[in-house]
């Protein structure tokens, strides 16, 4: 039967209203716990910040360090931090905050989180975690699916295998990233002969044994800093993650990628890790994963996927196509507190091969042994909550069809903002969105005039006056506490390359309307004007 247009609405209309918070009934709510969902509603309305209190005043409600001989009443405590806690918190789940990638959440994720709070279960060990580890896994096993995309026989012999893993929860995408470059790096130099591998022997005597002069992980400069990170931390150094450049469209430029592959090969460094970014937190842009795949296969290094902001896109079948050639990835990072709306602590690393965690397996007599299907045997980090039953909650709740809503309606939004800031003489819209990020600037028409004619020398000059202008927008708009963007700099081709400031926004939360998106650029046009230095030159210079 045809899904007609109403029930359509009907059904989007069904999903948005999970993202506010019902009343909760009185039978169900103690007193305290009562008042705390009255402030949060409160706390949940037309303001970033509820008050305009500077951070150094806020900071003078917390100074003391000394620890509290007496305790407090629950009542006493829990007002406490409604006036100072809640009250100056940012309202990240404001249709008009769209300046980070986070969201409003679920209202079922409340409760949810308070049941598994309540059980307090330790995904460390099966020991205390007795039903929470098989469905762990089972999420994984899900997440796999969506990925490799695999037959019901693979996740028959592979989803809860004791000495195997197909991935790891973990806290966010810089474990994820770290875990999937420490399972490369340990598979790299496993043992050998005389030699124990790097796990046990380090850095120095596996690239001794293995007759390398160094080893490198390449990602585009777009990459994410926390392969920094993960490089500084395994041992490898922060140098030997090189930046690819990208072309026009901020994606890695294959062909300088290769190049350096050869490069590096004929100066006897191993590549570790060639690095495709899914959707890049400063542009939303996807690497050409498929040609990254090829190259990745011809210097036989391990291919991984940094998704943590993509990843949630293949929930779309509309959308999927965008993230071609992540089914050929060793690994790949998904971070569930963004486009899968949950709370902060819930990344992923998938791996394809489920028997790629063994390299970095460890045990303990009293935790951890040999044969128990403990999930903290393949992950980094050892206590750790059941995140996961917020995911496998959410992906029953809300389904895979309607996270192809939610994911559909934000790239349509994004592009709806595109359209007026290009339509908009006064502002300059820099990169288009590929997902649901993008970025754009003010610039007055006549400035942008001057700019289309300039030299070289007054481009720069131009600029550098834009770049305070943005950065006085953006200030100003977070102290007027009405909405929200971020700002960040990035290349900007046809000005020559040169890092430009410019307003960067995520349209994920499904509360945004367009109406919204109007008023915010509205509410920039005006704050422009209020520049007493910056617009007044750069309307000297473009007279």
């Amino acid at each position: 039967m045809a899904v007609t247009k109403r029930s359509a609405q009907a059904s989007q209309d069904s999903l948005y209203r999970i993202f506010t918070i019902p009343e909760a009934p009185d039978s169900t709510l103690g007193v305290i716990e009562q008042e705390i969902s009255q402030n949060l509603a409160g706390f949940l309305g037309n303001h970033i910040v509820a008050t305009d209190k500077p951070l150094t005043e806020i900071e003078k409600d917390f100074a003391t360090s000394a620890i509290p001989e007496q305790p407090s009443f629950v009542s006493d405590h829990t007002h406490h931090l409604l006036d100072k806690l809640v009250a100056q918190s940012v309202h990240t789940s404001s249709p008009s905050f769209i300046g980070h990638m986070t969201s409003a959440l679920p209202y079922f994720i409340l409760p949810l989180s308070k049941l598994m709070v309540g059980l307090n279960q330790n995904l460390v060990k099966i020991e205390t975690s007795k039903a929470f580890t098989p469905l762990e896994r089972q999420v994984l096993g899900m997440m796999h699916r969506l990925i490799y995309q695999q037959n019901d026989d693979f996740y028959q012999d592979w989803m809860h295998s004791a000495n195997h893993s197909l991935g790891a929860f973990c806290s966010g995408g810089t474990i994820a990233n770290i875990t999937a470059l420490w399972v490369a790096r340990n598979i790299m130099f496993k043992p050998d002969g005389d030699f124990r591998g790097i796990a046990r022997e380090g850095m120095y005597k596996a690239l001794k044994h293995y007759n390398y002069d160094g080893v490198a992980i390449l990602v585009s400069e777009r990459g994410h800093y926390s392969l920094k990170k993960a490089a500084d931390v395994l041992g490898i150094g922060r140098d030997s993650v090189i930046s690819i450049p990208t072309d026009s469209n901020n994606k890695i430029d294959c062909q300088q990628l290769a190049a350096k592959c050869q490069q590096l090969t004929e100066q006897n460094i191993k590549i570790l890790s060639i690095v495709g970014v899914a959707g890049t937190t400063e542009t939303g842009n996807i690497d050409p994963l498929d040609q990254m795949a090829d190259i990745a296969e011809q210097y036989q290094c391990h291919f991984h996927v940094d998704a943590a902001w993509g990843g949630a896109t293949l929930l779309s079948n509309n959308y999927r196509k965008l993230m071609t050639g992540i089914e050929r990835a060793d690994s790949v990072t998904i971070d569930a507190h963004k486009q899968m709306y949950v709370p902060m602590g819930a990344g992923l690393v998938i791996f394809k091969n489920p028997a790629s965690v063994a390299a970095i397996e460890h045990h303990a007599e009293y935790i951890l042994r040999k044969g128990s299907k403990d999930l903290g045997s393949h992950t980094l980090e050892g206590s750790r909550p059941g995140m996961a039953m917020l995911v496998y909650a959410s992906l029953h709740i809300i389904s895979r069809q309607g996270y192809e809503m939610l994911i559909d309606q934000s790239i349509a939004k994004a592009r709806y903002f595109a359209d007026i800031i290009d339509q908009h003489s006064d502002f300059e819209l820099v990169t288009e969105p590929e997902l649901c990020l993008l970025t754009y600037r003010y610039v007055p028409k006549q400035v942008q005039a001057l700019l289309a004619t300039a030299n070289r020398d007054i481009q720069q000059q131009v600029n550098g006056l834009l770049d305070k202008l943005t950065k006085f927008i953006q200030k100003r708009q977070r102290e007027n506490g009405k909405s929200f963007v971020s700002r960040t700099r990035i290349e900007v081709d046809k000005y020559g390359g040169d890092k430009t400031l410019v307003f960067r926004v995520v349209l994920a939360n499904p509360l945004t309307t367009e109406t919204i998106l109007q008023d915010i650029l509205a509410e920039q046009a005006l704050l422009a004007q209020e520049s007493e230095t910056f617009l007044p030159r750069l309307l000297e210079l473009a007279s």
